[in-house]
């Protein structure tokens, strides 16, 4: 997990016209109890939540709270039909720098704050991290799930980047299905500037989005890269001179699509390359026959020729 010790100087542009947006308060789920806190905004519109890490004094580095209020946001949109598309973002000047050194510093070894970030584990005890390393059951620790929680829902997940996105925050871009990115925002495996590696769930992301050897380069150096250079690289999806408005119109496009299309597809995508291709392809065809005639299918069909907007269950 990366740290915030550096970061853009500078301003950038921040989110919400650099307002504080609305709070959307939903139970903790995944065994921890309390409401997701102040560190995540959450507001659902027009079938859109909008999740907003909320720590922009600190640029959105992570700290324990923030870890458990990611995964809360994400599990509390689980099963929620009025869900359609999720836009994850980061408040004030930046996506997220990354690890909270002051946070962590008790389970680091051997320093301060200021010489080394704690050691991570993926250990069901938590090892050195703690809470944050245990996995209680699931395939993820804490800060795995942070970034995994957004492959497990259903809806297309839109990561909006401004600023930096280091360490744990790239980790957390990479774990949305879509990554609209700022020309000039700045990107960085940045475990290896820490003798660490990319233990967020970055290793799996880095090597489906990338060339193998690319992924090597990124995690070994650790250089810095800019939000053009990561479309190129297939880090982001595309580049955007406002990459706020950019997402909520790409969102607001897809509350237009079947949410089953949606669904499907992100599944069978995600599947493929982990089985065999008859069964890859037999769920194709079995998926297909599912939706042919299905009410969302039918309903696409008809807001198409109707000329109006869709009306999906």
């Amino acid at each position: 997990m990366g740290s915030h010790r550096e970061v853009v100087e500078g301003d950038v542009p921040a989110p919400c016209g650099g307002q504080v947006c609305p709070v959307g308060r939903r139970e903790g789920t995944l065994g921890h109890a309390g409401p997701v806190s102040d560190r995540i905004l959450l507001d659902v519109t027009d079938g859109i939540a909008h999740v907003r890490l909320n720590r922009p004094d600190k640029i959105n580095a992570l700290d324990g709270a923030l870890f458990q209020a990611i995964v809360d946001a994400g599990e509390s949109l689980k099963g929620d039909r009025s869900v359609r598309v999720v836009v994850l973002s980061g408040e004030g000047r930046g996506f997220c720098a990354g690890l909270d050194f002051s946070s962590f510093q008790a389970m680091a070894g051997g320093g301060g704050a200021d010489e080394q970030p704690a050691v991570t584990s993926g250990s069901t005890s938590g090892g050195r991290l703690g809470a944050i390393g245990q996995t209680d059951g699931r395939i993820t620790h804490l800060g795995q799930q942070a970034c995994w929680v957004w492959q497990e829902l259903e809806v297309p997940v839109i990561a909006a980047v401004h600023g930096v996105a280091l360490g744990g925050g790239l980790q957390i871009a990479l774990g949305a299905d879509l990554r609209i990115v700022a020309p000039d925002a700045r990107l960085s495996v940045l475990e290896a500037r820490w003798g660490l590696i990319p233990d967020m769930t970055g290793t799996h992301a880095l090597t489906r989005l990338v060339p193998l050897d690319v992924a090597k380069e990124l995690t070994f150096t650790g250089r810095m890269v800019s939000g053009t250079e990561a479309v190129q690289l297939g880090l982001a999806t595309r580049v955007a001179d406002d990459p706020v408005a950019a997402p909520r119109e790409l969102a607001a496009d897809l509350v237009g699509r079947s949410p089953d299309a949606l669904a499907h597809g992100k599944r069978l995508l995600n599947l493929s390359g982990t089985r065999g291709a008859a069964e890859q392809f037999l769920d194709e065809r079995e998926t297909m026959g599912s939706l042919i005639g299905s009410p969302n299918q039918v309903e696409a069909t008809m807001a198409y020729f109707e000329k109006r907007a869709p009306r999906f269950t």
